[in-house]
């Protein structure tokens, strides 16, 4: 199953460069582990209004939970414990 997932992180003003670094060093292997993995096809970023940025990304799971399971993996990965981040996603209907 394919699955689009909308993410909105907004990282808390004051917070160090190094550690947006950081996180953004730790997100950018995540991604690449799943892309090697066949699960994340496609990932657009666009900055939000303020600091912080709307990610969306093609995902391919075999369920629900199973995509639910490769977003909490990359949740615990968040190099940074401050920041905000909300996620929503939307099955893709495959053809018949």
């Amino acid at each position: 199953m394919e699955f689009l997932v909308e993410f909105e992180v907004e990282v808390p003003a004051g917070t160090p460069d190094a550690e947006v670094e950081q996180h953004q060093r730790a997100e950018s292997a995540a991604a690449a582990k799943l892309a090697q993995d066949g699960h994340l096809v496609r990932l657009w970023r666009r900055p939000l209004v303020g600091n912080g940025t709307t990610a969306i990304g093609l995902y391919r799971a075999d369920s629900e939970a199973a995509l639910d399971g490769l977003l909490a993996a990359l949740h615990r990965r968040d190099a940074l414990a401050s920041q905000r981040s909300r996620h929503r996603h939307y099955r893709i209907a495959s053809r018949p």
